[in-house]
């Protein structure tokens, strides 16, 4: 043992110093006694240290702290700390063993060791580094300190800047001819990764030197390991064979790395990496310890390497095919282990290295693991996860997408949670392109249509038919025509609007595209919906389905951009299009908005600059040169046409929705054909079967196609297509037209209550209809003015009411003024229309003026059909009324008829009365009505009314009586509610007290169930 008085150096002996303080001996080979004596010899001295030299000494203090835990030193460094003076300065919170106590604002600085072994310079900083100030007490400091400064002047500092602004500019410079080279040096990778796949086989074949056969060998994976569990001195580079299986090793690894060069920013890793491989020596001592006692010296290193893991970890590889290998057995470990929020990060390992393992059971096992990486992932994992498996099949082909991906597909298709049939349903259409073409057409369609037909979710359904659309988009067996008919049908009968949509946006242009290329768009596709179409005609008789017809309809009507883009590609000019040239752009609104990219007839086309110059011909041929030899075109104008317009007639003009369905039709028709086809193909077709001349007029054979649906449809789907002035006139003259005629010949309004309603969902037309409507008021025959009062109650609801205020209030009371009272009464509906939408206090009132005049002006006493439809009009618009209208009007004058109604000695007109009163009663009973009123108007206005029904119609007697059983009830129990209000409102405040009070004392208690039963027991 060395003597405790002398030193020699830093020990790094676990053994404490055993010598006290002041028995130390100094070393001159000692750093820390240099330091010791060079501390001594400063505090002997008469020189004072400046304040920032004493923040230093607490640094000081902090190495030599940090030296003495390190060697165990703690009773020298407490003496040297002593010595150094400055112990007895320190503050009493600060903490040397913590560096932000020190007092310093500057970085840490290295550790005596750091500072000895690097020769007494201290170490750079791994971080950024700034100016700082020292808090130190300015009385410390000399008093000339702060008036040394320099002080910096205007011209410096201007000259500085623009030295400054040069360097800026010729940075700029520089920065322009760099970012040039960038793009020049990423065209040419870009050209190089293009010609590597090609060229890395054939170097890899030609490369191997013929002085090492061990190139041709293929890696194994034991033999690509570097094992470090058995380092021994055997395994040293002094060792022959280990040092020729070494060698062996890195030329096999080296060869094939030399085949190829290495992209730029890697070429420095791989040279370093393949440095370390041939750097195998490492320094060994020169002792003559036995192997044995080395191998039991080593021994005592802690290693595991009899586990899975340990293992993995022992063995490293230096090959591609054993780094496959490894993540082949390690990732199946490692993906459960993983937060499911994100186990997408390992979607690229795990397809990579399903990629290029060779076992096809372990890759197998990786694309299972991939179809199961997470339980219900969202749109974006999804979207990752087939990114992912588009790549996979890219890179190896068709023939393991079917035997590798598909397998994966087919077990995950009844999965229980609709996320994964979801994914299942994406992926087939993602993969469609990268399929044998037999399984495309077999395999994936059966699928497909089965998972369409059998699954519950609307959101997988959905998929599947976009999917089913891609795959509409690869096949090429004629023989699945049948089958992609019925998919079509199938998904349009889908009770899922989401499902439809999909196949009018996805899967019927997609067919349309294919049944275009076979030839069988004109010929089979679109015929064979007309064929269902007429024979739904015929079945509905007595009850149309218009779900299918809605169904069969909507699927032409999306066939239609195919159908015009089929015109284009065989028409007469084709062949003459040029696309050299100028090519007026095409406008705007040119076409209807497509309801997909897929519908868009420039994307059918190929392009747009395409498609105007076929525009620019197809107006030119048939303004100028006619339809002649263009079968296509003729096919559409000869039989397509007709047909569409024999079946419109056919169909029940009062179904609003079965009009609006064939109306859009034809607009899109049109607007996809174009002004010219519309004005000499469309429109002479339907004035030809509507006739509207003069001679007609009192023809009533000739005025049966009037009635039909045929006038809303061509007025609302073909007249209304252009929107220009003359366009606009023609419809006008259509609409007055047909009103007279109808009006004239007597015959049912509902086609042109038809035409009203659909135009006047459109704010865009009310002005229109209010100038036909106006045509109506001034007619001279009463028919025609009763008709136009009638149409103006169609019209209003969405009208503003500046509108009704200015044109239909004004036009309603200059019918009113006329002599006949067939056309006031006319007015009374659209009177009440007005009372049930219009909040304008003004206008109101003066409707309610012209509702009063026909109740109290005694020449409409004896007036039968208008008691009769201000009864009707009541019941109609009393319960969306304005409350005070319905109280003080309303109910009032409804007592009035059914009292005066008691008196009617007519009994037809009695019961006509009787049964309008019923109906309004029922309506207005559903209301908010005061006790006031019921006791004074609603009960009396029921008790005559029953005094009617007791004679007339027994079994409207005994609802009456019930309802004002109801009624009586209801007021009796107002009655006794406002007296017992104070004695319930005292009562309820009594209970909420004694409520409260309980719940407090249960909140006292813990959960001791003695506590619990004090409560209850009976105060003494």
């Amino acid at each position: 043992m060395r003597s405790p008085r002398s030193c020699s150096g830093i020990s790094t002996s676990s053994r404490p110093w055993s010598c006290t303080p002041s028995s130390w001996k100094p070393d001159a080979s000692c750093l820390a006694c240099g330091i010791i004596s060079q501390i001594q010899a400063t505090s002997k001295g008469k020189a004072e240290l400046h304040p920032h030299a004493k923040s230093k000494g607490s640094v000081l203090e902090v190495r030599l702290i940090e030296l003495a835990a390190s060697v165990r030193w703690t009773p020298w460094i407490s003496h040297v700390i002593q010595m150094m003076g400055t112990g007895s300065r320190t503050k009493e919170w600060q903490d040397f063993e913590l560096w932000d106590d020190v007092g310093l604002n500057i970085p840490k600085p290295p550790d005596l060791l750091h500072v000895y072994r690097n020769c007494g310079n201290s170490l750079p900083l791994n971080m950024n580094t700034v100016d700082v100030a020292v808090s130190v007490d300015p009385s410390d400091l000399p008093g000339d300190y702060f008036t040394q400064q320099p002080v910096q002047q205007t011209e410096q500092q201007q000259e500085v800047v623009q030295e400054l602004e040069y360097q800026i500019s010729l940075l700029n410079t520089e920065k322009q001819s760099l970012a040039e080279q960038i793009k020049k040096l990423q065209s040419d990778i870009q050209a190089l990764q293009r010609n590597v796949s090609s060229e890395t086989t054939t170097v890899v074949k030609s490369t191997p030197s013929k002085q090492d056969p061990l190139c041709d060998k293929p890696p194994l994976d034991n033999g690509q390991y570097l094992d470090i569990r058995g380092v021994t001195e055997t395994d040293s580079p002094l060792d022959v064979n280990a040092t020729k299986t070494s060698t062996t090793t890195t030329t096999t690894t080296d060869c094939t790395e030399s085949t190829t060069t290495a992209p730029q920013p890697y070429s420095k890793l791989k040279s370093q990496s393949q440095q370390s491989k041939t750097a195998v020596l490492f320094d060994q001592p020169k002792r003559n310890l036995s192997p044995v006692f080395h191998q039991a010296l080593l021994s005592f290193c802690r290693m595991s390497a009899d586990s899975r893991l340990g293992s993995e970890v022992s063995r490293i590889a230096d090959s591609e095919q054993s780094v496959m290998l490894m993540l082949g057995r390690c990732l199946p470990h490692i993906v459960p282990n993983v937060l499911l929020a994100k186990r997408e990060e390992l979607i690229p390992l795990i397809l990579c290295t399903a990629c290029l393992h060779p076992e096809p059971k372990e890759r197998d096992q990786l694309l299972h693991i991939l179809f199961n990486l997470i339980k219900r992932p969202d749109d974006e994992q999804r979207q990752m996860i087939l990114t992912g498996c588009v790549a996979f099949a890219r890179h190896v082909g068709p023939t393991r997408v079917e035997a590798e991906l598909l397998p994966q597909c087919w077990e995950q298709i009844n999965h229980k949670y609709p996320e994964r049939r979801l994914l299942v349903a994406e992926a087939c259409g993602a993969l469609a392109p990268y399929l044998p073409k037999e399984i495309r057409s077999s395999l994936v369609l059966s699928m497909l249509q089965q998972m369409l037909a059998e699954d519950k979710a609307d959101m997988v359904r959905e998929a599947v038919v976009k999917s089913l659309g891609i795959i509409m988009g690869y096949i090429d067996d004629p023989d699945k025509y049948s089958q992609g008919f019925e998919l079509m049908l199938l998904s349009l009968g889908d009770p899922s609007e989401r499902v439809v949509s999909a196949t009018h946006q996805v899967f019927i242009p997609a067919f349309a595209a294919w049944c275009t290329e076979l030839g069988n768009l004109q010929s089979q596709l679109m015929p064979s919906l007309l064929t269902r179409i007429e024979k739904l005609l015929k079945q509905g008789e007595y009850g149309l389905d218009e779900h299918k017809l809605h169904m069969y309809l909507s699927a032409l009507q999306s066939l239609i951009p195919a159908l015009f883009a089929v015109l284009l590609q065989n028409a007469p000019f084709t062949s003459r299009a040029n696309l050299q040239g100028d090519v007026p752009p095409i406008e705007v609104t040119r076409f209807p908005r497509p309801a997909s990219p897929l519908q868009d007839v420039a994307t059918i086309m190929g392009s747009r600059e395409q498609l105007a110059v076929l525009l620019q011909l197809y107006d030119h041929q048939l303004q100028h040169e006619g339809t002649t030899g263009w079968d296509s075109l003729l096919w559409v104008v000869n039989q397509f046409l007709p047909q569409i317009i024999e079946i419109v007639g056919r169909i029940n003009v009062t179904s609003s929705t079965c009009v609006h369905e064939f109306s859009r039709f034809f607009w899109r028709l049109c607007r996809t054909f174009g002004k010219i086809f519309t004005n000499t193909k469309v429109k002479p077709q339907f004035q030809e079967i509507l006739r509207l001349s003069e001679e007609n007029v009192d023809a009533t054979a000739g005025n049966g196609i009037l009635t039909k649906a045929t006038v809303p449809i061509y007025a609302t789907g073909v007249l209304t297509c252009y929107n220009q002035e003359e366009d606009r006139k023609l419809l006008v003259g259509f609409l007055e037209d047909v009103m007279t005629t109808l009006s004239l010949s007597h015959a049912p309004l509902d086609s042109l209550k038809a035409s009203f309603v659909e135009l006047g969902a459109n704010p865009a037309y009310h002005e229109l209809l209010l100038t036909v409507l106006w045509y109506g008021v001034v007619h001279t025959s009463a028919l025609v003015r009763c008709t136009a009062a009638r149409m103006f109650e169609l019209i209003l609801r969405g009208m503003s009411e500046a509108l009704i205020d200015k044109r239909v209030a004004p036009a309603l009371i200059t019918l009113c003024s006329g002599p006949e009272f067939s056309v006031r009464i006319s007015t009374i509906p659209a009177f009440g229309t007005i009372m049930e939408t219009v909040t304008q206090k003004e206008l109101l009132e003066r409707v309610k003026m012209q509702l009063a005049s026909f109740l109290e002006d005694p020449q409409y006493q004896d007036q039968h059909s208008l008691h009769m439809e201000i009864i009707k009009t009541f019941g109609r618009v009393g319960p969306n009324a304005e409350p005070r209208f319905r109280d003080e009007f309303v109910l009032p004058h409804l007592h009035k008829l059914a009292l005066c109604n008691n008196q009617q000695t007519v009994e037809s007109k009695r019961i006509d009365i009787a049964t309008q009163l019923f109906e309004a009663y029922s309506a207005l009973s559903c209301c908010f009505i005061s006790e006031e009123l019921m006791v004074n108007h609603f009960l009396p206005g029921l008790r005559c009314l029953r005094t009617d029904m007791e004679q007339l119609s027994p079994e409207h007697e005994v609802i009456l009586s019930s309802m004002i059983k109801e009624c009586e009830i209801k007021v009796e129990n107002k009655g006794i509610g406002e007296a017992q209000g104070s004695i319930s409102i005292a009562a309820s405040l009594v209970g909420e007290d004694a409520k409260t009070k309980f719940l407090s004392k249960m909140g006292q208690l813990t959960t001791s169930g003695a506590m619990l039963a004090n409560v209850f027991q009976r105060k003494k």
